[in-house]
């Protein structure tokens, strides 16, 4: 019997171009918090019931500036806090690639957020109609692993030190809110970011059951740094985030630090658009003045 690589590397088909990437910004995923890599199922995403029983301060519709009341500030990791993102989007194409599933840096750019499963998973979905196995998407994401460590450490983000150094001064409280599953992200932000998130004001993969856009990364990000969504905003650089950021009920800034137009960020959502962290790091006092 044929392996689903060697089915894909066969058959090598090419995505449809009326569902490019603006068709995978929706889709919903879940994964176990089990420890292991995500794995990637097809339950159905929670209803607005389930979210409110586990997140009751979820308030859906997020407020105005006049209305925050300023005490923690919710990050996204790639793309926010480090320059990977490009790194990233040339993993994805070399890794997909390899097993006969067509993927290109904007699909990567638009589906940043997500867990790496659940990318991995959409993408198979797009071309054959059924899902991978959890063998095929952890085998791809190794890869996918390996093509990203082949690259030069990514560097801080140009203003984002400056920035959580200014919240940190101030006694407001940094989040950490990504799709990530990397085993190393711990020793990561210890090394990159010493002193600055505290582990239990991070949210990674694996500690939601749903991953962006679903707006529970950002919910359990407010849960863990025990605020109401007016109490909080995100910063974000991805499309999905934005729209995870927006749906949890909290005032979304965007960063256009790639290469989506900004159209595509203030389409998803977002209440304030910045050109770069660094912008966003200069002009912060003012901002800050109104989020009192």
């Amino acid at each position: 019997m044929m392996s689903e690589k060697d089915e894909a590397l066969q058959n090598n088909k090419q995505l449809p171009l009326e569902r490019g990437a603006s068709s995978l910004l929706t889709e919903g995923y879940d994964h176990p918090n089990d420890g292991s890599y995500p794995s990637v199922s097809t339950s159905p995403t929670p209803s607005e019931g389930e979210l409110l029983v586990k997140y009751p301060l979820w308030g859906k519709s997020t407020p105005s500036l006049d209305d925050i009341h300023l005490k923690a500030v919710l990050f996204d990791m790639d793309g926010v806090l480090f320059d990977s993102m490009p790194y990233h989007a040339d993993a994805w194409v070399t890794s997909m690639a390899k097993y006969g599933l067509p993927m290109t840096r904007e699909v990567a750019f638009m589906n940043e957020g997500r867990t790496g499963m659940s990318t991995i998973n959409l993408i198979y979905q797009q071309v054959y109609g059924k899902d991978a196995s959890k063998e095929l998407i952890d085998e791809i994401y190794q890869d996918k692993c390996n093509e990203f460590a082949k690259h030069p450490d990514p560097e801080r983000m140009p203003g984002a030190w400056e920035l959580l150094t200014k919240l940190k001064a101030t006694g407001i409280t940094p989040v950490l809110v990504t799709g990530s599953g990397q085993h190393t992200l711990f020793a990561r932000f210890d090394r990159d970011y010493p002193g600055m998130f505290e582990r239990d004001k991070m949210v990674t993969a694996y500690d939601v059951r749903f991953g962006k856009p679903n707006p529970e990364p950002y919910l359990m990000g407010l849960k863990k740094a025990g605020v109401a969504p007016n109490e909080a905003v995100v910063i974000e650089n991805a499309p999905i985030g934005v729209q995870a950021g927006v749906a949890a009920g909290i005032f979304t800034i965007a960063v256009n630090t790639g290469p989506l137009k900004d159209s595509v960020l203030l389409d998803a959502g977002a209440n304030l658009l910045y050109p770069s962290m660094q912008t966003l790091c200069d002009g912060w006092e003012a901002l800050a003045e109104k989020l009192k």
